[in-house]
């Protein structure tokens, strides 16, 4: 009886002392991350290529300060954008196998260079090597009417083209998978 006793005193001290606290989580984050994918199907099997990225905001600043022309860039902010291939695929002419790559850029004003590393798990581009270019293509840069104050990447459904955006500047990197 002294054992019951004990058991539910100690069952109704927890219950009655043990606090809920709330779980302390962090702000949220000022370049919130985003995935694109083609085809646009919920379907994980249909998929024939992703990318993880992670989109910045203007914020009144210049694309150019952000993202300095000539310069590789992260494509995006915090870790390096991530783009897989389900399936071998030509990007900007170029064969790429089935495979998991970095996606690095370098701005221009009419055209990008579009770069796919495989070195994986990157913060930023500061540790960026180029000897782990898998691809480097060119992609054409133009400008849109409408500005996007977060850096946005989408797939053109038609055409399989992966198109970046971020302020008036749009750049078109064709796809064939």
């Amino acid at each position: 009886m002294r054992n019951v006793f004990l058991l539910t005193f100690l069952t109704l001290t927890l219950v009655f002392s043990t606090e809920a606290t709330a779980q302390k989580f962090s702000g949220l984050d000022k370049s919130p991350a985003d995935i694109a994918a083609f085809p646009a199907s919920y379907r994980v099997s249909d998929k024939a290529v992703r990318v993880i990225y992670s989109r910045p905001q203007l914020k009144g600043r210049s694309l150019s300060e952000l993202a300095p022309a000539g310069k590789v860039w992260r494509t995006g902010a915090n870790e390096a954008a991530e783009i897989t291939f389900y399936k071998d695929a030509t990007v900007g002419g170029k064969a790429v196998k089935a495979g998991t790559y970095a996606l690095f850029t370098i701005p221009g004003d009419s055209e990008w260079t579009v770069i796919l590393n495989s070195n994986l798990n990157q913060w930023g581009a500061y540790s960026y090597d180029s000897a782990g270019d898998v691809a480097r293509v060119k992609a054409k840069a133009s400008t849109d009417s409408e500005s996007l104050e977060a850096f946005s990447i989408a797939f053109d459904e038609a055409g399989g083209n992966m198109v970046m955006g971020w302020g008036t500047t749009r750049v078109s990197l064709p796809i064939a998978l």
